[in-house]
């Protein structure tokens, strides 16, 4: 999480999790209602008019859902858009028929129909809740929202903060949504990347502080494509998990951290600016102009003295990394997109030139093939270790989700990385990934750059 901006630009099973939940969490609980609505919503300033959005109970962010780890979800989905819809639990290691993913594991749930979510957190930490059909658009519209799994024993902080990421493609005349979604310019390019961005869906978000507070942040990028290289202004902060898992010692914050589309970081910061003053997260844009994405007006003190350094989070079941002496070796190719060097690929069996697949709508390949297929990328036996080499042959950045499982990063010297769902490659960039297959079910495994997963980046697996 400490790299500059110039280098990113160059488990015990879940069976053993759930036997170690309460036998209280599986008991009667009724369904709570998650629904998909149009509603408008001030996004831009109050000279423009509200913005027509699909949001889960209207909102944007979604309501947040917040519970303690080892606790049972159960949320009865209605959906009232237009659009068959369904919901995926990001980074939840989750029973497979409750991954939410339309075509894969459960069928789109039509306008005017329900469907019900039924399951176990095994894991604390920040994840999030979004659309799972036809993403590229869906979530583009709003249907987004943080999913909060507390720890037991949480860390000593005096507050947290959830701070939810997003970016709207907006028509500057009218304010409302750009609504081609399927625009060949962004499918063949860095994604659909919005014009306005919010966080909380405020355009100028401003909470209160105190100087010396210790307050905990919890970052979600749900931005269908944006990349946001973040900095820390008024705050000494340290970062304690990514994609939801503890990264065992605390890592100070030095310069800049880069968070890929749906990627999270939780910081724990404390607040060294004066009184008066504002301490601020901040973007970092073109020509490295920062820009306010959180303002802390820092009125009062919260202790004569800063604190020490945190303490380590608490270790999520399953955070040993992989037995590699026996790994499958397993290799994925990303290639396609504007200005790349894919001259063919395979599309529903028949091999189709870049211009044919262009006019498909499919600008992008994994292993050759530019959709998904009936066949998985590997077919493999509960508990196999897996070593994934990722080459990204394109230009372009992508963010590669895997469902249902974390991997670690296996590094050049060998070292395994922190645990994630979801891992950022520069255009041009390898990298290696490790995990342990340990929860059965087919897998999805995409570019969360959600354009480039509609058009060609999408594969999964099978594990029994």
């Amino acid at each position: 999480m400490k790299q500059t901006r110039r280098d990113f630009l160059r488990n015990a099973t879940l069976a053993a999790c759930a036997a170690a939940i309460p036998r209280s969490a599986y008991a009667a609980t009724p369904f709570e209602d998650v629904v998909t609505k149009v509603a408008r919503r001030q996004l831009l300033p109050d000279t423009y008019p509200e913005t027509e959005i699909w949001g889960y109970d209207g909102l944007v962010p979604a309501p947040e859902i917040r519970v303690a780890q080892g606790d049972r979800v159960r949320r009865r989905f209605r959906n009232e858009v237009p659009d068959p819809s369904s919901v995926h639990w990001h980074g939840i290691r989750i029973d497979n028929a409750m991954d939410g993913v339309s075509g894969l594991t459960q069928k789109a749930v039509a306008p005017g129909a329900t469907f019900d979510y039924d399951f176990v957190v095994p894991d604390a930490g920040t994840y999030w809740y979004h659309a799972h059909n036809r993403s590229y658009e869906q979530v583009a519209r709003g249907l987004r929202g943080a999913l909060i799994v507390e720890e037991v024993d949480g860390p000593d902080i005096d507050r947290e903060e959830v701070i939810v990421l997003e970016d709207w493609l907006l028509d500057p005349e009218s304010g409302q949504l750009f609504d081609n979604f399927e625009q060949p310019m962004m499918m063949s390019h860095g994604g659909r990347i919005g014009n306005f961005i919010t966080t909380n869906g405020r355009y100028d978000l401003t909470l209160p502080a105190k100087r010396n507070e210790r307050i905990r942040l919890r970052i979600i990028n749900a931005a269908s494509a944006r990349i946001f290289p973040l900095r820390l202004s008024g705050f000494s902060g340290w970062t304690v998990a990514v994609d939801g898992m503890p990264t065992g010692q605390p890592q100070s914050v030095d310069g800049e951290l880069i968070l890929g589309p749906a990627q999270r970081v939780d910081l724990i910061v404390d607040v060294t600016e004066g009184e008066g003053g504002t301490a601020q997260l901040l973007r970092i844009g073109d020509d490295d102009q920062l820009t306010p994405l959180v303002s802390f007006l820092v009125n009062g003190t919260a202790s004569s003295v800063p604190r020490g350094k945190p303490l380590p989070l608490p270790p999520n079941p399953a955070a040993h990394a992989p037995d590699l002496a026996d790994a499958r070796d397993l290799r994925l190719v990303m290639s396609g997109g504007a200005m790349g060097r894919m001259q063919s690929a395979l599309l529903g069996g028949e091999r189709l030139g870049f211009r044919q697949l262009a006019q498909a709508g499919k600008f992008w390949a994994l292993n050759d093939v530019a959709e998904m297929t009936d066949t998985p990328l590997a077919d493999l036996s509960l508990n196999e270790p897996v070593r994934l080499k990722i080459e990204n042959q394109t230009v372009f950045p992508h963010a590669m989700h895997l469902h249902g499982m974390h991997f670690r990063e296996l590094r050049p010297d060998g070292a395994f990385g922190p645990m994630r769902d979801t891992i950022l490659l520069a255009g041009n960039e390898s990298r290696e990934i490790a995990f342990t297959a340990d929860n059965p079910g087919k897998w999805l495994f995409h570019c969360h750059m959600l354009s480039h997963a509609a058009s060609g980046m999408t594969t999964w697996i099978r594990v029994t």
